[in-house]
């Protein structure tokens, strides 16, 4: 082979010169032809055969930044391409990325990678949900402003996923803590405003006494803890902002349908929202004839027979007997601990005018998430029986017909409709009137997002003695945090403290007035984020809606499973809202939705509950023991975190094994969805370097084989040879069908790269004659190397690179002057998708290959009739007959049945 190798270094010379016109240009523009560039063996004058590790980290040094250049910028000017909107979850800049972070930005990178490929313009942007807790906690103990620690972090954090080598759409980068960001929210926090969505009530809220602030329902945890300090939770009574969700619960409930399956999350989703069969009105609050100037809001789930209300019921924990109520001492006066008791105080129902007693309840318990509901005795014989007892008067107002239908009596305008006519046009009623009428369920509440604390986007309300509380005008946003000196993180809002910020002008009266100083949840910036992506440096608006809806819905959402209700749930909210506000056309912000599983570190703990470090653990006995007192541990899979000692960081495991070596383990390991479980001694490491060496192996036999001096020419195979030639063409076809299958449909990018290995594989076996004369080698090693490239794309460009420079190629549909990020996804020739009459089916037992039977095309998808075929087939009557079988499965795709049968 020695004498081959000075023919090939000649041959790239003179295919270089070709390319370039001389050596000379290649120094000065070796940039003007997109994707060429010097390869490593190039610049030294000959391949290296061996992939070491010398060899891989001289590979992604060469390609980083070329690759860098080659895929972060898209064309935004070509509307004719179709959109590819592909979005992961933006991090907390919290310092560092974790394993987690890398394996969820390495699926959404080669999902992109992959994409762009097909011709599709993909947008892949990435950003920070910069504000919250940890950022002021953070400050608090290092002394530092919360904004110059959350920018150093995301400055570190940046050059992080840089050493990645990710393609995100940098230019579109968006920071929810910077006022280009947050004014935006605030603009949209008023619009809800207006619509009557957001509202300010005292409410029993839950509060964290180490971070002395209060806490959403879902951030309090089964136990009753806080979910980021992990405190007790307490119950106050305090004036809290809320965003009206349960307007939108009957319309996200039912929106859910028309999305595709989203691995369980929508079924979440629905049990989050609930049932959505009823909806809350409104009352005014009366005392000895008087108007208490107080309003109370009551759930029922038979609003069409609300002329038929006996009473509202409260329970004993309601805020009308704890906070600042005018009401409170009339109320408690009545209460009786352990008993339902009438009190002096009535309700005046805003729709109908209607006047009933207000009901304190022995039990606090009224089914969901209810502090008050209407009774209504002609639906409900809990009602009945509790009006019968307290000697309250109502009327029947469901009439059965002779038929068994239902109707409306003394029901006003509503009389003589049936109940379902009759909910329908109530409902819409109150919702005109403002007096309640969404329907939604007993389980849901509406959103509580007041935070008192500094880091977070300032509420734009204005509180003025004579106006009551005013809205910020647009043209007066943002409202921007005040700089603070220092910070406690103890007592109340620290922006209280800053006057000259508090104290201000009223928008509408131009007297004395006070800024809000709670500011908001941070799942509101994080809500509404996917919409300023697609224009993020619009300063007259929160997006253009025509860029809005060019780009959107997101054709693929990636994150973790544990925003799968939470951020979710708002992120649709805020979507549905936008629609109705003409912003948008669509309601539903997210297509497809791909949740990753976590990736796990091994832990060690002590009876005691105690994480010790491994140096601590010696493992060298049947079960790892403490070093010290010889204690045996418990040893499990938990998420990555330094409490826990189980961390490993991205920069050192990138450092040992390479870029490309850290993608392909991350996406080997597990399917998506699955956690991974981090232990490099597994099969999959050593699985996936031995599939890169076998990458390198194949490509140095086909140059190899090229600088032979023999010409490549088909005529000459062998009737064997080509039949050998035509089973890799096969092979190769089957291959491009699952791959980009897995791809589009389930993401199952280990299963991809098990088809890829497969490819290998059967390469690696051709015989030396079908590797140098067949064009069918050729374009087999080609399609590998493209579609290898969205998974490893450091070394798949140093490869086709030294594909490139081989002389008289028989593939001419490449563009050989391009890098291989920059080919066109590979299709299955049109001759491969003719299905033929029949189909060899692989039959399996217990996961054992035991033979093929042949099967009608027609039937080959239908489980029953091929397992049918299987046992009237002599294979089957031998092997089958007689035996139990446990269970079959089929894999049309693969052609296989595996048979479970008991042993």
């Amino acid at each position: 082979m020695a004498s081959g190798w000075p023919r090939l270094g000649f041959c790239a010379l003179l295919l270089t010169r070709q390319l370039h016109g001389s050596p000379n240009v290649i120094r000065r523009e070796w940039k003007v032809i997109p994707g060429w560039t010097r390869t490593i063996y190039s610049a030294t004058g000959k391949w290296t055969k061996e992939y070491t590790v010398q060899t891989r980290k001289a590979v992604e040094k060469w390609w980083h930044q070329r690759i860098k250049e080659q895929t972060s910028k898209i064309s935004e000017a070509d509307k004719s391409k179709p959109k590819f909107y592909l979005l992961s979850m933006f991090p907390y800049p919290s310092g560092k990325l974790h394993m987690g972070h890398v394996r969820v930005y390495t699926i959404s990178d080669t999902i992109a990678r992959f994409q762009k490929m097909r011709g599709m313009q993909v947008m892949h942007p990435m950003g920070w949900d910069a504000f919250g807790l940890p950022a002021e906690n953070a400050a608090i103990e290092r002394s530092l402003h919360p904004q110059s620690w959350t920018e150093s972090n995301i400055k570190h954090m940046r050059s992080q996923l840089d050493r990645l080598g990710l393609c995100f759409s940098w230019d579109r980068e968006i920071t929810t803590c910077l006022p280009d960001y947050y004014k935006w929210t605030q603009y949209l926090f008023i619009k809800l405003y207006e619509a009557g969505l957001a509202y300010q009530k005292e409410a029993l809220v839950n509060w964290d006494p180490v971070d002395e602030t209060v806490l959403a329902n879902e951030q309090v945890d089964e136990h009753g803890c806080s979910w980021r300090s992990g405190a007790k939770v307490e119950q106050r009574f305090l004036r809290q902002w809320f965003i009206k969700t349960t307007a939108y619960a009957k319309a996200m409930q039912d929106t859910l349908a028309q999305l595709p399956e989203w691995y369980g999350i929508k079924g979440m989703q629905a049990h989050w929202i609930g049932d959505c069969v009823g909806c809350h009105l409104d009352f005014t609050l009366k005392v000895d004839g008087q108007d208490a100037g107080e309003k109370l809001t009551a759930y029922t789930a038979t609003p069409e027979a609300i002329y038929g209300a006996s009473h509202v019921a409260i329970t004993p924990y309601h805020s009308l007997l704890h906070g600042r109520s005018s009401l409170r001492e009339a109320l408690r006066g009545a209460q009786v601990p352990g008993k339902d008791c009438l009190t002096p105080v009535r309700a005046v129902n805003v729709l109908t005018r209607q006047e009933v007693p207000v009901i304190i309840l022995a039990e606090a318990d009224l089914g969901g998430c209810l502090d008050s509901k209407i009774g209504i005795p002609s639906t409900s014989s809990e009602d009945a029986c509790l009006a019968h007892a307290l000697g309250l008067s109502y009327s029947d107002v469901i009439e059965t017909l002779p038929d068994g239908s239902e109707r409306l009596s003394s029901s006003a305008e509503f009389t003589g409709l049936t109940r379902q006519e009759a909910f329908l046009a109530l409902t819409q009623k109150a919702r005109q009137m403002r007096a309640g009428g969404d329907v939604t369920s007993d389980k849901l509440k509406d959103w509580l997002i007041s935070r008192q604390r500094y880091w977070g986007t300032p509420i734009p309300i204005v509180h003025c003695l004579a106006c009551g509380p005013v809205p910020v005008p647009p043209e007066d946003l943002p409202v921007t945090l005040p700089s603070l000196a220092s910070f406690t993180g103890k007592g109340g809002s620290p922006l209280a403290a800053a006057s000259e910020w508090v104290n201000c002008a009223c928008p509408r009266c131009k007297g004395a007035a006070r800024r809000e100083t709670d500011t908001m949840d941070t799942f509101v910036d994080s809500a509404w984020y996917y919409f300023r992506y697609t224009d993020p440096r619009n300063p007259h608006s929160p997006f253009d809606p025509a860029l809005a809806d060019f780009w959107m819905p997101v054709d693929l959402y990636i994150g973790g499973k544990e925003h799968a209700v939470m951020h979710l749930f708002y992120a649709r909210f805020f979507s549905h809202f936008c629609h109705d506000q003409k912003m948008v056309k669509h309601r539903e912000p997210f297509h497809k939705l791909l949740v990753q599983g976590l990736v796990k570190g091994q832990t060690f703990r002590l009876p005691s509950g105690q994480y010790l470090p491994r140096e601590q653990v010696d493992l060298t006995g049947s079960v790892p023991v403490h070093a010290e007192t010889r204690e045996p541990l418990v040893v499990t899979w938990e998420k990555m975190s330094k409490s826990k000692h189980n961390g490993v960081d991205p920069e050192e495991v990138v450092a040992q094994y390479g870029v490309d070596t850290t993608r392909l383990y991350l996406l080997f390991a597990a399917p998506p969805e699955k956690d991974v479980l981090w232990d490099v001694k597994t099969d999959a490491l050593p699985g996936v370097l031995r599939w890169q060496q076998r990458l390198w192996s194949l490509v140095t036999r086909f140059i190899e084989a090229r600088a032979s001096g023999e010409d490549p020419q088909p005529m000459p195979l062998s009737s064997e040879e080509k039949a050998e030639a035509r089973k890799l063409w096969e092979y190769k076809n089957a291959v491009i069908s699952q791959v980009t299958a897995h791809f589009t449909e389930d993401f199952s990018l280990n299963a991809a790269i098990s088809q890829l290995i497969g490819l290998s594989n059967a390469l690696s076996q051709a015989s030396a004659r079908v590797v140098l004369h067949s064009t069918e080698f050729e374009d087999a090693l080609c399609t590998l190397l493209v579609m290898a490239s969205p998974l490893a794309p450091h070394l798949a460009s140093e490869l086709w690179a030294g594909l490139a420079l081989v002389p008289r190629k028989h593939c001419a549909h490449y563009a050989w002057d391009a890098g291989v990020l920059r080919q066109a996804w590979p299709t299955v020739d049109p001759q491969f998708l003719q299905q033929p009459d029949v189909v060899q089916v692989a039959v399996l037992i217990n996961n054992k290959a035991c033979g093929k039977i042949p099967v009608p095309q027609q039937v080959a998808r239908d489980q029953d009739r091929v397992q049918e075929l299987v046992l009237q087939s002599k294979l089957g009557a031998r092997l089958l007959q007689g035996r139990s079988i446990k269970k079959a499965f089929l894999s049309p795709r693969t052609a296989l049945i595996n048979f479970l049968v008991q042993e």
